[in-house]
């Protein structure tokens, strides 16, 4: 059997005496069956024998497992027939068993993990006999070792375990999601009628959890610090890891989950189109298509370059033996020293640290930022996060919407590539060069069209004068304010495009066909003009 136990016989002590149960593999599945206890005449020897019996006719493939006998309403049992009951640990051992291949590794080791707390109180209880008022019990039983935990840390003894690790105390949190599976396996009880009611459902078996101090990554200066980080530990000699910038870069830039990235195949990167294509998550909503901003197409372009070796079905994140990463590798050889190294980045600036509790799931939260500043709405922000209720979204991302026009005009400037070693408060910035390009039109066709240069700029001037910043009114060492260049640069734009006639700068600016077009309100005024044309040279032909 590969090294595996075929079978064993357990010995699980009853208020009844010594009851023998087997365990054992056949067709493929974990079974469990009571014999009987030392009063029915059950000892050890006589279950082995029992046991070699079974596992012949397994081989042999003519062993039936037994049916389970119900009796009718109203018929009393057999006097002296004990009734089969299962015991509260090989019933759960059985259920995680059976549901191993059905669900995740993850999932497995986690409820083995709830198995290690629930057994030293329940496992030698017969299913039905759990109650509200044992469930309790264990409750207390487990703070208790809580506070004997941290006692014993306190006193520079702490408890270890079988790898000698130091036991840390229980949370609340720990505690009461021990009981959901508890929670769980009896909700399988149920559901078998061994049992009439679920003993651990209800929020009065649980702790009270104290509320979580929420953790938001939402500041440019931290990204750029983390981003930073990241190709600083890749550069550094003797590192055998190289791509923790790229990690970085993904994470925070296209938000999949620590699972999504690790099964990440170069397939499912379209750097032509911009596109990331999450093809494996928890939800059928986190199957999904997430837009590339510029500066992570920089980052995965350069990444590609080092790291690609042809094979489309290649992971674009694996580990240094090639293999594919998990949650606890990512978290342990790319998030926490990337963490530690942007706290000393920050430190030397002199900036305010990451703050406590950041994780990469929280770099979901800070690509739903970086989606927010860009003036992403509610539904498109759902998708590319890969929720499926917008109203949760909304919920839980509110905070990110109520930033300050100078944070936003950060991050759009960083998802663009304009990556600059972050200050604190940053200073005044000229307008755009798109805020001139409307007023200079609607200067233009307000005088038919056609004017001089000076009267454009007295009246894009006159309109733009409560938006130009310090910034745009320095004067130049040529004498004029920075706005009227840059004035000068959105009307070379506008030839570019079109919507203005090519002709010397201090002549007329004229407006092309396509730029009427693009100025509807005075598209009026323009027929007007052309009228009072077409008039004017009536007259003139008369004379």
């Amino acid at each position: 059997m590969s090294g595996r136990k075929e079978g064993e016989v357990l010995e699980v002590h009853q208020r009844r005496g010594r009851t023998y149960t087997l365990r054992f593999l056949a067709y493929g599945e974990r079974r469990y069956l009571t014999l009987g206890c030392e009063t029915e005449g059950w000892d050890r020897g006589r279950a082995e024998e029992e046991l070699a019996n079974i596992l012949a006719d397994v081989r042999r493939g003519i062993w039936v497992p037994p049916a389970r006998r119900r009796p009718a309403r109203g018929d009393s049992q057999t006097a002296g027939a004990p009734k089969e009951i299962p015991l509260f640990g090989p019933f759960a051992a059985g259920i995680v068993a059976a549901r191993r291949g059905q669900v995740s590794a993850d999932m497995t080791r986690l409820e083995e993990w709830a198995l290690s707390h629930l057994n030293p109180s329940f496992a030698e209880w017969p299913v039905p006999e759990i109650d509200a008022e044992a469930i309790d019990e264990y409750r207390v039983l487990k703070v208790r070792e809580s506070e004997e935990r941290a006692a014993a840390i306190e006193r520079g003894r702490p408890w270890r375990n079988d790898h000698g690790q130091a036991l840390r105390p229980l949370s609340p949190r720990t505690i009461n999601s021990t009981i959901d599976h508890l929670q769980r396996w009896l909700g399988v009880a149920l559901d078998y009628r061994l049992v009439t009611e679920n003993a651990a459902a209800g929020k009065r078996r649980r702790l009270k959890v104290p509320p979580i101090r929420p953790v938001y990554l939402d500041s440019a200066t931290q990204i750029e610090a983390i981003l930073e980080a990241g190709a600083e530990l890749d550069r550094e000699p003797g590192s055998r890891c190289s791509d923790r910038e790229a990690v970085l870069a993904t994470l925070v830039l296209a938000g999949p989950r620590a699972i999504e990235l690790c099964h990440l195949l170069w397939r499912d990167i379209d750097l032509a189109n911009s596109r990331i294509h999450i093809g494996r998550s928890k939800t059928q909503a986190g199957l999904r298509e997430v837009s590339i901003p510029p500066l992570l197409r920089d980052v995965l372009a350069a990444h590609k370059a080092r790291a690609y070796r042809g094979d489309p079905d290649g992971l674009v994140f694996p580990n240094t033996r090639g293999a594919r990463r998990n949650k606890d590798t990512l978290r342990g050889g790319v998030i926490l020293a990337a963490f530690k190294r942007a706290d000393e980045i920050l430190a030397r600036r002199g900036q305010v640290p990451l703050p406590k509790g950041l994780t990469a799931h929280k770099l979901r939260h800070t690509f739903a930022s970086i989606l927010v500043a860009c003036g992403t709405d509610p539904n498109s922000l759902m998708a590319q996060l890969g929720h499926t209720d917008p109203k949760f979204t909304l919920r839980v991302y509110t905070h990110l919407m109520a930033r300050s026009p100078e944070e936003r005009s950060r991050l759009k400037a960083l998802v663009r590539g304009e990556r600059v070693v972050a200050v604190e408060a940053p200073g005044p910035r000229p307008l755009e060069l798109d805020a001139y390009e409307r007023p200079i039109l609607r200067a233009l066709a307000e005088r038919g069209g056609r004017a001089r240069r000076r009267e454009v700029l007295a009246a894009v001037g006159e309109e733009l004068a409560s938006r130009h910043t310090q910034v745009d009114l320095e004067t130049l060492p040529g004498g004029e304010p920075r706005w009227k260049p840059r004035l000068g640069k959105a009307r070379q734009r506008l030839v570019v495009r079109g919507q203005l006639a090519r002709t010397p700068r201090c002549a007329e600016w004229e407006l092309t066909d396509r730029g009427w077009a693009k100025a509807p309100s005075v598209a009026s005024r323009r027929r007007g003009a052309s009228a009072a044309r077409d008039a004017d040279r009536e007259q003139a032909a008369v004379a």
